[in-house]
């Protein structure tokens, strides 16, 4: 019972961990994301394109920002998980 309740322990540790870490890292996607495409598209100004009412551009911007996001959020999600499973092992 001991051994058992020391690994549910280190679950939720290695769950808080990976919580406060995803966190941190979706943070910093949403900072750097949209920064990293402004850098690849040199010759389009997106902020000014969206302000204008250019619609193309900013569901492209969106859903490439966006995309970005979740694949970070998928392997966050399996770090976590992978931290959960070894820890009840």
């Amino acid at each position: 019972m001991n051994d058992v309740m020391f690994n549910i322990g280190w679950a939720v540790v290695f769950s808080l961990m990976g919580g406060i870490l995803g966190i941190a890292l979706m943070l910093a996607a949403m900072a750097i994301l949209p920064r990293l495409l402004d850098r690849l598209t040199p010759a389009i100004d997106e902020e000014k394109e969206i302000v204008r009412g250019n619609r193309a551009v900013a569901e492209y911007f969106g859903r490439i920002v966006a995309a970005g996001i979740i694949g970070l959020s998928i392997i966050v999600a399996a770090a976590i998980l992978g931290g959960i499973i070894a820890a009840l092992y």
